[in-house]
């Protein structure tokens, strides 16, 4: 069947509508004159300049003051360290997407060059799309303004501002000089946050390390919240020691420490403890720690130079330094010696809480305990009392006997699925009741934990921040049960960003399995197995696709729909 020739001559139409070309742009006539108040109106609300510069941008720099390998918009990044990238993780950087124009930072490798280089280029970016912010002419939507604080005195004035059904929000007249400086509170924090060189008065609290060899570099930063212990060669003299500053109590304490970033406030390093070490690895606390103990040469002996540093940073919730110590490990370096090794540690402790040794900062890092403990009632978590709070299981001996292994705990390492177990004698002497208590405390312990910790610096006070451990019971029905396993299930699942997961524990069940315990004849004997079982199993969500499925429109369309062409 044919389509009508009225339908017939409008695709028609169309289509050579389509095949012109477009009309040239019509001329805008010339503005008239505006007058003097509308010109001035129209400056007060002209674009500001753009307060990203996406040079400096860099979302893939998550080291600090380190090269992150395929990282071409690191600034800590050289030339040398470009030449063995890859690729580029991150080879487009922009501002907000939202804009219609925008700079956008263009990275590449040029792998023809030899050795390979970085290719920078900053680019004019357009944004296709029509619903699109031309200019961000709010500049105060640009940052958190901090809210005014209700007084005595201005309590009024915020009353018959804020006390009506609505009230404005904006401004009459938008005050975009971009001359101004920015406010205080949008370029600079009042706290330390995790990773964040601590700074003194002059530069940030060194903490030397091994960097490409052994050598010890003094460059590297002490992180704030992040423990580290680090060793490393130092090249002497035993004639100069005393002008080699490394070795000098004052390199370590000289530079008072900054409360928080970019203040006044400083905090003075206290020397805590000085332990002296001979020359054949004797050490000794001195009684006072008043006194500085410099370097000198003393009968071709380099005395009091510096072979390990502890520092110890107590810090509040807010991320305000309160207090720091030192302890020193002072001792004598021989005319013969050309180098010497050093140690260096620091840790952070949250004021008003017992030192109890992280398992990650904030997700759990596998290897490190699975942290536990108690809630008495109406309490906070009190952790486990053995060593450094772990949850535990039994822990196999030589011997293989479960009554002599009583007491000998392994600590249940996060991400390590374990078992342990040993084997129980059992005569026709022996009573039920007693034996069950006997292999119920050498399964469990003399103290089994009640909560572990969900991340692994989770504090005691934070309650929500502990998981119970569910205890489960599987059983016959016979009047002598003794206990024979116990298998813990930890769940865990990846928390946070998809970029930098922690781990998180979410669900522990421990498992006690008996079995019947018949009685023996006299003189005749029975091994039993008792074993115990760690498994981690991660239960994180898949990530869903950004993007859903169009939906299939099933329309079927006349024959000659497209009459007169094929």
């Amino acid at each position: 069947m044919a389509a009508p020739p009225g339908l017939r001559a409008f695709f028609v139409l169309v289509l050579i509508l389509l095949l012109l070309p477009p009309p040239p742009p019509l001329r805008a006539e010339e503005p008239a004159a505006e007058p003097a108040d509308t010109r001035d109106a129209a400056r007060v609300r002209s674009a500001p300049a753009p307060l990203t510069d996406v040079a400096r941008l860099c979302v893939c720099d998550l080291l600090v003051a380190q090269c992150d390998v395929n990282c071409c918009c690191d600034p800590d990044c050289s030339a040398e360290d470009f030449s063995l990238f890859t690729t580029c993780s991150v080879p487009v950087v922009t501002g907000d997407s939202q804009l219609c124009n925008q700079k956008a930072a263009v990275y590449s490798l040029d792998v023809e060059a030899n050795p390979p280089e970085r290719i920078f280029k900053l680019i004019d970016q357009v944004n296709p799309s029509i619903f699109c912010i031309h200019a961000t002419n709010y500049k105060q939507a640009l940052y958190l303004k901090s809210p005014e604080i209700p007084t005595a005195e201005n309590f009024d004035q915020l009353l018959e501002k804020f006390g009506g059904a609505s009230f404005r929000a904006e401004p009459e007249i938008w005050d975009l000089d971009t001359d101004a400086p920015n406010p205080p509170e949008a370029n600079e924090t009042s706290r330390y946050e995790f990773g964040v060189p601590v700074q003194t008065e002059d530069s940030f609290l060194r903490l030397p390390s091994p960097v490409v060899t052994s050598w010890c570099s003094d460059a590297n930063p002490a992180g704030f919240l992040v423990n580290q212990a680090t060793k490393c060669i130092r090249s002497v003299s035993v004639e100069k020691c005393d002008s080699i500053q490394a070795l000098s109590m004052l390199f370590y304490i000289n530079s008072s420490i900054l409360a928080v970033p970019k203040s006044s406030q400083m905090v003075n390093i206290t020397v805590q403890s000085i332990v002296v070490q001979s020359l054949n690895g004797m050490r000794s606390l001195l009684s006072s720690s008043d006194v500085l103990r410099l370097p000198m040469v003393l009968d071709d002996l380099c005395i009091n130079a510096v072979l390990g540093v502890n520092y110890h940073i107590t810090h509040t919730d807010t991320g305000e330094i309160i207090e720091a110590a030192a302890a020193f490990v002072l001792g004598a370096i021989s005319k013969e010696a050309l180098s010497i090794e050093q140690s260096f540690e620091i840790s952070f402790t949250q004021e008003n809480t017992q030192p109890v040794p992280l398992s990650g900062n904030p997700g759990y890092v596998v290897g490190l305990p699975v942290r536990a403990g108690f809630q008495p009632q109406g309490s906070g978590i009190i952790q486990s009392s053995n060593k450094h709070s772990q949850l535990t299981i039994l822990q196999s001996t030589s011997t293989q006997d479960c009554l002599a292994a009583q007491g000998a705990r392994a600590p249940v390492l996060f991400g390590y699925n374990m078992i342990s177990g040993c084997k129980l004698r059992i005569t026709a002497a022996m009573k039920c009741q007693p034996l069950a208590q006997t292999l119920l405390d050498v399964l469990k312990g003399q103290s089994f934990p009640e909560y572990v910790a969900s991340f692994g610096n989770s504090q005691a006070q934070d309650v929500l921040d502990w998981v119970p451990i569910t205890q489960l019971h599987i059983s016959e029905q016979s009047p002598c049960q003794i206990p024979v396993s116990l298998g813990i299930e930890v769940k865990w699942t990846k928390y946070g960003s998809l970029v930098n997961p922690q781990a998180r524990i979410v669900n522990v069940t421990a498992t006690i399995t008996t079995s019947t315990l018949k009685q023996l004849p006299s003189g005749r004997e029975r091994i039993i197995p008792i074993t115990s079982s760690v498994v981690f199993t991660d239960i994180s969500a898949p990530a869903e696709p950004s993007y859903k499925a169009w939906p299939t429109i099933n329309i079927k369309l006349p024959f000659d729909f497209f009459y007169p062409f094929v």
